[in-house]
């Protein structure tokens, strides 16, 4: 049985809070914009040289994107790594939707009052 993998999830929430398209972070980290599309849709699990990237570019430790990674060795672990990679990404998720329904607040009075 495949065991939950939250790479997708995880690094389509740090693109997001960071406020940059598909497009402009392939282009940032050098790979094609289909290749991050498969990875945040569930097509694809990133490689290792890949998360490096991602760590390299938003000055992360790849052991925080690591945490999203699959564990089948231990399934108490698992769960627990699991049950905590969930709550950090809602976390950043809330945090990430605030940041981007401000920005929008701030840009509709800005044309509106212009």
């Amino acid at each position: 049985m495949r065991q939950e993998n939250m790479y997708d999830r995880a690094l389509k929430t740090i693109r997001q809070y960071h406020r940059l398209s598909q497009s402009d972070l392939a282009k940032q980290i050098n790979i094609s914009r289909s290749y991050l599309n498969e990875i945040e849709h569930k097509k694809k699990e990133p490689s290792l040289a890949v998360l490096k990237k991602y760590a390299d570019r938003f000055e992360l430790p790849i052991s925080s994107l690591m945490l999203f990674a699959e564990q089948e060795s231990n399934k108490n672990f698992n769960k627990a790594r699991i049950f905590f990679a969930d709550k950090v990404l809602k976390m950043l998720e809330w945090v990430a939707d605030g940041e981007n329904n401000e920005s929008k607040k701030t840009s509709a009075t800005t044309t509106h009052t212009d």
